[in-house]
């Protein structure tokens, strides 16, 4: 893949998360802050971009979304390493309670 590809991978996907955001923001609020980790205020800003300054937007270069699993922990009960599948409940329900509560430190 060369640079132009990585560039229109990036612009691509962050339309597509601009769009999910939007979308999610004006179906449920209170949801959509946690899923996408974001502050009311960002939310307020992103339900009122029109389609134009979407694409402005996303035309960048830089990546919108980023990963919110920054540590070993959150990884490591998402991926359940060393551990059976019978588990994979437990440590997804696991990891989403760390991730809300890193959420609500966050707000």
């Amino acid at each position: 893949m060369n640079a132009d590809q990585i560039l229109t991978e990036i612009r691509e996907a962050n339309l597509s998360y601009l769009m999910l955001a939007q979308s999610l923001i004006r179906s449920d609020r209170e949801q959509a802050l946690y899923r996408l980790g974001i502050s009311d205020d960002n939310a307020t800003i992103l339900a009122m971009l029109s389609p134009a300054q979407m694409m402005k937007i996303a035309a960048g270069n830089t990546l919108l979304c980023r990963f919110r699993m920054d540590d070993d922990l959150v990884w490591g009960l998402l991926t359940n390493h060393g551990r059976g599948a019978s588990n994979d409940t437990t440590s997804r329900l696991h990891a989403s309670i760390l991730m809300a509560g890193r959420h609500q430190e966050a707000a």
